[in-house]
């Protein structure tokens, strides 16, 4: 079940500026206001709960036992395909039992009716895994040389991938004793997440202070980062020192707590051979250790072109010290970026012109096809996501307000919807779903040509430093800052894999090294942010971060690829589309002609970062001097 909870000079068919922003606010209408052109339509999956309970009820009494009689069988080719064909016919009606409800759900999380359902689907689910959860175990029981005359077979080719991802893993794979043990054992693992997110949520005391009038402000998420938005510096320093100081008094806990999540990721790796547990996590999903080491690597050899922007935007702001409550000002005063989603949809088909025609007929295909829910209602769910499942169109969800980000937003979606689309009309159930790795390229590509359509096209010297600003920080918090983060990661655990313990000092002083090194010279270290690593719930994700940077780096080159004009570029990124989980996914953007084992791809997003930079000082200068 596939669910993502969210350079160029375009050589353009058509020649035409949409990109607009106004003096005056665009009606926005609500959910309940909008035609049902701009909503869901449900029905594409069930006409009402009783065909829901039918499918509930095929599944309980027919595919689900018949799954479960296979144990004890899946000893020959036969058998394994027999199986594998009767879990796609299963699976595929399981995708719609569970996303129906779901969807209704989100429309309304008030909705009493659809929360029953969402129980019958998660119950009907919990069946389907344990019916099955003998599968992979027992095909994996069967010696290498029998598992490899069977992915010979021309039979199997439909499930080859699947049987020799099977085999990849067989040698991490323990005795049944073994494996039941660290089975137990998962029910304790997430205790180090859930440790933090006491800490840091349900225990966490939000800090107060006082503005100029000395009225109270609590620093909620949203009231922080709008007073860092804030032009009243001192205002900015208070609320960013009480925000950073108030991890100090766990801090000492939360430095125990990561210190048992790196142990827990050790003791994973250890158990199952591997290492490191770098190499376990990157293994999961049959990623090259040197991916990792070289992403790393050519963020820091690039770190000049950050400094660079640090050093801009001090001298913009016409500081003597630049701290990092400065850092979220806008550079651009009375500017506000509004589009209708109408205009948005004609914006994006622009942009993505270079992708080709049947790109953007199927793109048209899926807005008139109520594969969105646009705009925001009481009980909706908040944010964006795109649904697709195995033989299912996509259903994007949206609560779209005109904003830059809520464009972005909608061109991010429609990629994974497009994603989806390609490889579910290509690949068998079994291959069409792509992996994390490759997930976000998609969605990102789409990102970066609308991004350079609306820089290329901005009507004023405000709107192009709005946009360039806007990209500028994108890519420095998918890439650098991302980076920074994955190069704590790997420390940290490399110091307890050495036998070291992680204390707060440690960790504190890593940090603001970290900080240092990445952020350059016109930045100025506040020795109370020391307490910023505390603050991210990703380092309870095993090695997850690296990949928003390797994804944004593919995304560009191929990108790049297609806008220079290379032979077949945009016919190798929709096979690259619609390749799924076919292959594994280094193979797969090779194919797509990015080799993410090489340093270039990250390379030459870093280039594109300071090409910005210098175009954002361009702008800077040739403002100034006009007034």
């Amino acid at each position: 079940m596939k669910r993502t909870k969210r350079l160029l000079a375009l050589l353009l068919l058509v020649v035409m500026v949409l990109s607009q922003s106004f003096s005056f606010a665009l009606d926005i209408p609500s959910r309940a206001e909008a035609s049902d052109d701009y909503k869901w339509d449900l029905t594409d999956l069930y006409a009402d709960r009783s065909a829901f309970e039918k499918d509930v009820a095929i599944l309980n009494e027919t595919y689900i036992p018949q799954l479960a009689e296979y144990e004890g069988t899946l000893n020959s080719a036969k058998n394994i395909i027999d199986y594998f064909k009767l879990e796609i016919e299963a699976t595929m009606i399981l995708n719609k039992v569970y996303m129906y409800p779901s969807l209704k759900a989100d429309l309304n999380q008030d909705d009493s009716e659809a929360t029953e359902m969402v129980g019958l689907a998660d119950s009907t689910y919990g069946a389907y895994l344990s019916a099955t959860s003998f599968a992979m175990p027992e095909i994996l029981s069967l010696d290498e040389a029998t598992i490899k005359s069977f992915i010979a077979l021309d039979e199997m080719k439909p499930y080859e991938m699947t049987l020799d991802k099977l085999l990849k893993a067989k040698a991490h794979i323990l005795s049944a004793e073994e494996e039941k043990i660290l089975s137990l054992s998962s029910e304790i693992s997430s205790s180090p997440n859930d440790i933090y997110n006491k800490i840091t949520l349900a225990d966490y005391v939000k800090p107060e202070i006082l503005n100029e009038k000395g009225e109270s402000i609590i620093l909620t998420n949203s009231t922080y980062y709008d007073i860092l938005e804030n032009g009243d510096r001192a205002l900015r320093e208070k609320a960013y020192n009480a925000k950073y100081s108030s991890y100090d008094a766990d801090i000492n806990s939360l430095a125990a707590t990561l210190n048992a999540e790196v142990k827990k990721n050790i003791f994973y790796s250890k158990a199952r051979g591997y290492d490191s547990a770098l190499e376990a996590s990157l293994d999961a999903e049959y990623i090259p250790k040197p991916i990792y080491d070289n992403l790393v690597r050519s963020v820091n050899k690039n770190l000049s072109y950050l400094h660079k922007y640090y050093a801009v935007r001090k001298k913009a702001m016409a500081l003597d010290a630049l701290h990092s409550y400065d850092c979220y000002v806008p550079l651009v005063d009375n500017y506000d970026f509004e589009m209708s989603y109408d205009d948005a949809v004609e914006t994006i088909k622009l942009a993505l012109t270079p992708l080709g025609q049947d790109y953007l007929n199927t793109l048209d295909r899926g807005i008139h096809s109520n594969w969105l829910d646009v705009y925001e209602d009481d009980h909706k769910y908040t944010g964006g996501y795109n649904w697709a499942n195995y033989g299912t169109h996509p259903y994007i969800l949206l609560n779209y307000d005109n904003s830059l980000d809520a464009v972005s937003t909608l061109a991010h979606e429609m990629g994974h919807a497009l994603n989806s689309v390609y490889s579910n009309e290509t690949q068998n159930a079994l291959n069409a779903d792509y992996s994390i790795f490759t997930a976000e390229v998609a969605s990102t590509a789409n990102e970066i040509l609308l991004m350079d359509y609306l820089i290329k096209n901005a009507k004023s010297d405000d709107e192009k430093l709005y946009l360039l600003n806007k990209q500028i920080d994108n890519i420095r918090g998918t890439v650098y800052t991302q980076v920074m983060f994955a190069e704590f990661e790997q420390t940290i655990h490399r110091k307890v894999e050495s036998g070291e313990a992680l204390s707060a000092d440690y960790l504190n002083q890593l940090w603001l090294d970290l900080i240092a090194k990445y952020y350059g010279p016109a930045y100025t270290v506040d020795e109370v942010a020391k307490t910023g690593w505390s603050r991210i719930p990703h380092f309870y994700m095993n090695f997850y971060v690296y990949k928003y940077a390797t994804s944004m780096s593919a995304a560009n080159e191929l990108m790049n690829n297609i806008i220079s004009g290379q032979p077949e570029a945009v016919e190798n990124y929709l096979t690259f589309l619609a390749a799924g989980g076919s292959d594994y996914p280094v193979d797969i953007l090779k194919a797509a002609g990015v080799d993410m084992t090489s340093s270039a791809p990250v390379d030459n997003l870093l280039i594109y970062f300071s090409e910005l930079v210098d175009e954002f000082e361009a702008t800077l200068t040739k403002k100034a001097a006009a007034q």
